[in-house]
């Protein structure tokens, strides 16, 4: 005989026994309610898109109203208005494109339809545009209207021309309001002879009416405006009011030419705009010039917008995919983000490459 009694083991022990051991060693005896299991989100990728943000569109113009961009262009034939809420949109099914005007079958309005920009004044829509009777030396200024809310309606109404001081040839009209004064700028001609396109800025009584004289803001005299072409050529006048500055930007060297590029003036805020001499070229002229790496030829004819939460400036513009396309439909629309140095005169930079990836502005 045994002097103790031998017990056979229960098998169930052996569980318990593990399932102990399991416990101690890690945490699968937790309460699965009582387990915070914590997850990295997944990294968000930066919004981008890329130039061109319209196939074709010479002479873009872009307005903001609330929070919807407007953008018209040359077509040539008609008033086109394109809205949307992202101007990376531009060139997607989220923007929303419309005729809103197709001129007269005749008549000196007719014809050439150039460069049309989209304003809103004292709670008028404005569009102002070049048009002639099919003979460019008939070219003039026009003016539509719309007191809707919604430019993209079709009550507008054809006000006329616009008649500006000489009655002589005008295109690419801007109207500003500097120190709660509106002016009016254009591109014309001296005489009744297409010898050269200059900058010329008059006073605006009411949004359909100039008065006074003509002063001629700039002629092309140096060597990147004149370009060696006939005639020669200054256009296409924008404006952009930052800080202490105004700045009047313009496209000279012709855009039939590669050589067409963007330059600048400035003028400080409290000077008189009439006066000629308030005005100076930004001593780095050409600001924004052809960049083949890029396939941009003749980048010109820019406006600006405002991204959508108000910190970012960018331009907008149009240029040539390759060399010699000249002034045709082949100029798509470009856009990109603009810097200031810290005299707080802007910098352009040079033209970004189509399909480059490029963040969308700030907001979007």
């Amino acid at each position: 005989m045994y002097p103790f009694a031998v017990t056979k083991p229960n098998p169930s022990s052996y569980f318990w026994a593990a399932a102990l051991l399991f416990c101690l060693s890690s945490w699968g005896c937790t309460n699965p309610e009582e387990t915070t299991v914590v997850v990295d989100p997944p990294t968000e990728q930066p919004k981008t898109f890329t130039n061109p943000v319209y196939n074709v569109g010479p002479d873009p113009w872009v307005i903001q109203h609330d929070s919807t961009y407007y953008v018209t262009y040359t077509t040539g034939r008609n008033i086109t208005l394109i809205a949307t809420k992202r101007m990376s949109e531009l060139n997607t099914g989220n923007a929303q494109a419309r005729v809103v005007w197709t001129p007269p079958a005749t008549g000196f309005n007719s014809k050439e339809i150039w460069a049309p920009e989209l304003h809103r004044i004292n709670g008028v829509w404005y569009v102002y545009y070049a048009a002639s009777d099919g003979e460019n030396r008939n070219h003039r200024m026009w003016v539509l209207a719309n007191d809707n809310l919604d430019p993209l309606t079709d009550n507008w109404e054809d006000l006329g021309e616009l008649e500006l001081p000489d009655d002589k040839w005008a295109i690419d009209g801007s109207p500003v309001e500097i120190g709660g004064q509106r002016y009016f700028a254009w591109s014309g001609w001296e005489g009744d002879v297409n010898v050269r396109q200059l900058i010329y800025l008059a006073e605006m009584e009411t949004p359909t009416r100039v008065v006074g004289d003509r002063v001629k803001i700039l002629e092309p005299t140096e060597n990147w405006e004149k370009n060696n072409v006939s005639p020669e050529v200054t256009e296409g006048p924008q404006f952009l009011q930052r800080g202490d500055f105004v700045f009047l930007f313009y496209s000279a060297g012709g855009c039939w030419t590669d050589g067409y590029s963007i330059g600048a003036l400035w003028m400080d805020k409290n000077a008189d705009p009439m006066l000629a001499e308030s005005w100076s070229r930004i001593d780095t002229n050409p600001l924004f010039v052809s960049n083949a790496s890029a396939q941009a030829y003749g980048p010109g004819h820019n406006s600006f917008f405002t991204s959508r939460d108000g910190t970012e400036d960018w331009i907008l513009y149009h240029a040539n995919p390759r060399q010699g396309m000249g002034c045709g439909d082949d100029r798509s629309i470009r856009m990109q983000k603009i810097t200031y140095a810290p005299n707080g005169f802007p910098l352009l930079g040079q033209p970004a490459a189509l399909g480059q990836r490029i963040p969308v502005p700030a907001g979007e």
